[in-house]
């Protein structure tokens, strides 16, 4: 597998339809995480250009072509859009390969997977009923669902096209016109998909600007023209946006990420585990907010598998190589931040992948490395690492598994590996999180199925119908018609 050279995206912000450079003119670096040099430039926005594009939002809103689509109408120009998608599917994952670093295959499936968020929601614009409610003689009750109005969307950088997909997608679906603000890190391949949609969506229903996240995304979070607002990334940042959103008394949904832990039982089927819970760390470098961090294993198959996941992580190698499983982290300070945990973990180190020899040294490789046994109460166990380090916990009962597993800040994701039925529901049921996988850890991509966490992984919910619930407000309608 060969990544094409891909055309790099102008340091411009779409506004009103139209590509323009910041109101400041500053541009900042792109650094490719492959091989640590700048190949691009963005532009440095600043809360003028959130201003002029909160502007051209409410524009579209109100008296554009936008506001005036019907439900099919939109969804027919979503579906349209991930057509569009899909046919440059190879160019924009050239592009989020240089850009973010992550392995070609696993971009590509990033661009497969924005453009199903586009075509899911394309297909349920027009299917969010509201309901009638019976009530007094005389009366007839209707509750109806529409868009918030501005919707502004702050996107991480470690998924930044299917994390586009699945935030916008949903929010026009529902009607709303979008302000969306890239994490500077890694934002091409959003530039290209806005650019893409430019030539679909009426002016103004998307508006993309870049910018630093503490100038351009403060300002977008405080903005008061905004109705409503979507971040994922940091529980430190999250906890900022929710303060903002407060202030002009407007919701907003947190993805926050996580420290999920999958349960593997004595009775679990090891040939059909091993490969997932090492995959669920190492894929796309342990930059995933859902990434199964921790792995719980009964104590009667403690030297079994920790010996296995020992073998599987010395057999992987960090490299910049097209078909790699395991490419760079995203940045120089992303790099520190892991290293720093791995030399500081405090508990013994079970296996340690490596770095590809040819890998260039100035890019920002970290081998994968298993710990084990770990203390659960360590802030190995404990903290979002962000990188490819999993944590092997020993637990000698199904109550001791749940407590561990409950024991920390988080709650977003949780894998359970038994063969038993009875043990899968009841262990299932207790876990204090959004997801639960059964025999099976990430959806693949799950577009279709809700995904949120609760504590410090967030509130509310992406994906399915429920972001569509999200990215809308209740009106109720009460005629006395006698």
């Amino acid at each position: 597998m060969t990544a094409p050279t891909p055309t790099l995206p102008r340091p411009l912000n779409l506004i009103a339809g139209d590509w323009v450079p910041a109101r400041s003119g500053a541009r900042m670096a792109v650094v490719s995480p492959r091989d640590g040099q700048g190949f691009a430039e963005i532009a440095d926005s600043d809360a003028s250009d959130i201003d002029a594009a909160v502007a051209a939002a409410r524009t579209a809103l109100e008296t554009g072509d936008w506001g005036r689509l019907s439900a099919a109408e939109r969804g027919r120009l979503l579906m349209r859009y991930a057509a569009a998608i899909l046919a440059d599917a190879d160019a924009l994952a050239a592009l989020e390969t240089r850009d973010n670093g992550k392995p070609l295959a696993q971009a590509r499936a990033d661009m497969v997977l924005t453009a199903r968020y586009f075509e899911y929601y394309g297909g349920a614009a027009d299917k969010v009923h509201g309901e009638v409610i019976p009530f007094q003689p005389g009366t007839t009750v209707a509750v109806t669902r529409g868009p918030h109005g501005v919707t502004g969307h702050i996107v991480p950088w470690n998924y930044p096209a299917q994390i586009y997909g699945r935030s916008v997608g949903a929010a026009l679906a529902m009607g709303n016109a979008c302000v969306l603000k890239p994490a500077e890190d890694a934002c091409l391949s959003i530039l290209r998909l806005a650019e893409i949609a430019s030539g679909i969506l009426p002016p103004g229903a998307l508006n993309v600007v870049t910018g630093r996240g503490e100038v351009a995304g403060r300002a977008l979070s405080e903005h008061p023209g905004v109705d409503f607002l979507s971040f994922t990334g940091s529980p430190e940042v999250g906890q900022m946006i929710q303060i903002a959103a407060a202030r002009n008394f407007i919701g907003c949904t947190l993805e926050l990420g996580g420290k999920s832990p999958q349960i593997v039982f004595a009775d679990a089927d090891l040939d059909a585990a091993l490969p997932v819970l090492a995959n669920a760390i190492i894929q796309n470098g342990g930059q995933t907010c859902s990434a199964g961090s921790r792995v719980l294993i009964e104590r009667p198959i403690w030297d079994d598998l920790t010996a296995r996941l020992a073998e599987r992580f010395r057999g992987v190698e960090a490299s910049d190589a097209p078909d790699a499983i395991l490419g760079p982290l995203i940045s120089a300070r992303q790099k520190a931040r892991v290293e720093r945990y791995i030399a500081e973990a405090g508990a013994l180190e079970l296996a340690r992948g490596r770095v590809a020899g040819n890998a260039p040294s100035e890019g920002f490789y970290v081998p994968p490395v298993l710990f084990g046994p770990v203390d659960p109460q360590s802030p190995l166990a404990q903290e979002e690492i962000f990188g490819p380090v999993l944590c092997a916990i020993p637990f000698d009962t199904e109550a001791e598994a749940i407590a561990i597993a409950n024991g920390t800040d988080y709650g977003l994701v949780a894998g359970i590996w038994t063969r038993d039925g009875a043990r899968q529901a009841r262990v299932a049921n207790a876990m204090r999180c959004g997801q639960v996988f059964i025999n099976g850890y990430g959806a693949g991509g799950g577009v279709e199925l809700p995904f949120g966490g609760i504590r410090k992984s967030g509130h509310g919910r992406e994906k399915g119908f429920e972001a569509l619930y999200e990215f809308s407000t209740i009106k109720t309608i009460v005629n006395h018609h006698g």
